[in-house]
């Protein structure tokens, strides 16, 4: 199986309004990076076991870590967890950014360095969670 018939399958198990919903902000991610490398992470590790939920990713980074050495990973992802929906934007040097500039604003969710969280998108203003996904997108490219 393809990602893209994974990333399929992923949100047609999803139950509604997780699947709507996951399918909105799939459309709106691949809207902000049109011809971006799509990922899709299945939570298991080598040996199999579970050790996270399934991620779709967007784009790609490079990860530089302290001893070094470096990997690609995604730069936008998005799960679904026990009681809604991940947003995921990484690289992004400021921890306090997102949450500072779009707390406020965003709705019903909780913001870290780099997640925003939210039970629904009725929940949240599409609009700023888009304005995050942009600044996100356009710290890759400084």
């Amino acid at each position: 199986m393809n990602i893209d018939e994974q990333i399929k399958e992923y949100i047609a198990t999803q139950p509604e309004p997780k699947r709507s919903d996951m399918q909105e902000l799939h459309r709106i991610i691949l809207k902000l990076m049109p011809k971006c490398k799509l990922w899709f992470l299945d939570g298991k590790d080598e040996k199999g076991k579970t050790v996270s939920n399934p991620n779709i990713g967007y784009g790609v980074q490079t990860i530089k870590y302290a001893d070094g050495k470096t990997r690609e990973f995604y730069q936008i992802g998005i799960s679904a967890n026990t009681t809604g929906i991940s947003v995921y934007i990484f690289g992004i040097k400021d921890k306090k950014y997102l949450a500072q500039t779009y707390t406020k604003e965003l709705g019903k969710a909780s913001v870290t360095g780099y997640c925003i969280k939210f039970k629904t998108l009725k929940d949240i203003n599409i609009d700023i969670l888009e304005a995050a996904l942009r600044y996100g997108i356009e710290q890759r490219s400084i």
